[in-house]
């Protein structure tokens, strides 16, 4: 259908403003590892713009959650 957000990763950065490409992605996740105390929503990386679009969309368990709760376990990987 015209107009359907394929709900991926790529389309998550590109809702962020991030670059969005997969070798931009896969740097970011590299470079911005999150220890185990710190949240996906509290990390220093965000603006308030993003950080407020990641606090709702898992408040609201919405589409983009599942792409969240993605991105969340990529950034804590190495813990």
């Amino acid at each position: 259908m015209l107009g359907d957000i394929d709900y991926t990763m790529n389309e998550l950065f590109a809702q962020l403003g991030l670059e969005n490409s997969n070798a931009d992605i896969e740097a970011f996740i590299a470079t911005n590892q999150l220890d185990e105390d710190t949240t996906l929503a509290t990390a220093e990386f965000w603006n308030d713009a993003q950080r407020a679009f990641i606090v709702e969309e898992w408040k609201k368990d919405a589409v983009w959650a599942m792409v969240l709760d993605e991105l969340n376990a990529r950034l804590h990987e190495a813990n």
